[in-house]
């Protein structure tokens, strides 16, 4: 059994990488992942967001996931916009393969490594989900 403490320390830790990665896309120049995040948006939107634009709307969606997260607020809505985010941060492996991969397809660059440790934030997803009141889905009662 998990305890409730160990639950806590996932969803907040979480929460501190989401905020601290999403806060360093406020400031230009900050983010090792700024150029990547913004290339693969202008592909993903076929070019209908202005690139600094989706740079800003992807800080605030980073960050206030963060916050909920910290708060443990409406934690299942809150992890469908992580695992969202997360589902697309796969996407320049498919977008950019010669600079996620030295080696096709299992050579990972350190873009390509830096992408797939993504895969523990949804494993860690999944863990809580599983464990999250399901109420919080359902319509309150009058």
């Amino acid at each position: 059994m998990i305890s409730q403490r160990s639950l806590t320390i996932l969803r907040c830790s979480i929460g501190i990488i989401y905020i601290w990665f999403g806060m360093l896309k406020f400031f230009p120049g900050y983010s090792p992942a700024e150029d990547l995040a913004v290339n693969t948006i202008h592909k993903l939107t076929m070019g209908l967001i202005p690139p600094a634009t989706s740079l800003v709307l992807l800080a605030i969606w980073e960050v206030l996931v963060g916050i909920l997260m910290l708060a443990g607020w409406r934690l299942r809505g809150v992890l469908m916009f992580m695992i969202l985010h997360m589902v697309c941060t796969f996407t320049p492996l498919l977008f950019f393969p010669d600079l996620s991969f030295k080696y096709l397809p299992y050579g990972f660059t350190l873009v390509g490594q830096y992408i797939m440790k993504n895969i523990i934030l949804l494993a860690a997803a999944g863990v809580l989900w599983q464990t999250a009141p399901v109420k919080e889905l359902a319509p309150a009662a009058d």
